[in-house]
Order: structure tokens, then C-alpha cells, then sequence
């Protein structure tokens, strides 16, 4: 089992930063990499930017460049830095790790959510 606490949302101007946090628990061993994807109301959640334990990252088109995914194994936190923010990104943030089970398969866990909000 794994428990995820994120943190960090708020509200911000257009072309501001945020920074968010999302701290891990549990089994931590057992993870096979964390990120984070948001939900905009009325939309599908979505991925945002994930980093596996060995450090590779990927990231929507539509953060490329200006969000950065990072990790801080000794804390089990992985952050998320989010500069030149847009009003398009506003939307609930969760925090995900994901382990392991067998070769392709993986369960998902999923932190409570943090709200970003991009006033215009």
C-alpha cells in the first residue's frame, strides 16, 4: 500500500509560479514512478508529468518547457514546479504513483487533490 499527500495549489496570476509537492508513504519500494495529472471541470483527467524511480520524465505537449517534474528520494516527495502558468491550466491536481504487479500491469494510487487556479 501506498499513501500520497500533495500539497502547493493556489491561486496565481497568469505567467506566475507554483510549486507543487506530493510526499509518499507506505511501501515505498514497491513504486514504479509518480506524477501528476489534472481534472478541469468538465474534462477528463489527464496526465501532466510523471518521473520513475530511475529519474526518466515525461510531460504533456502542453507543459513542455515550462513545468518540471523532480524527486527527492530521500523525503519520498516528488515536486512539481510550474512556471509561466496559463488560465488553461487550471484544474484539480493529483498527485499518482503507480507500482508494479507484473509486466504491464500496474495499480494506481492517488493523492487528494490540490487546486491550481490561473486568473487571467
Amino acid at each position: 500500500q501506498v499513501q500520497l499527500v500533495g500539497s502547493g495549489g493556489g491561486l496565481v496570476q497568469a505567467g506566475g509560479s507554483l510549486r507543487l509537492s506530493c510526499a509518499a508513504s507506505g511501501t515505498i519500494s514497491s513504486i514504479y514512478d509518480m506524477g501528476w495529472y489534472r481534472q478541469a471541470p468538465g474534462k477528463q483527467r489527464e496526465l501532466v508529468a510523471t518521473i520513475t524511480s530511475t529519474g526518466t520524465t515525461n510531460y504533456a505537449d502542453s507543459v513542455k518547457g515550462r513545468f518540471t517534474i523532480s524527486r527527492d528520494n530521500a523525503k519520498n516527495t516528488v515536486y512539481l514546479q510550474m512556471n509561466s502558468l496559463k488560465p488553461e491550466d487550471t484544474a484539480v491536481y493529483y498527485c499518482n504513483a503507480r507500482t508494479q504487479l507484473s509486466r504491464n500491469v500496474y495499480r494506481a494510487y492517488w493523492g487528494q487533490g490540490t487546486q491550481v487556479t490561473v486568473s487571467s
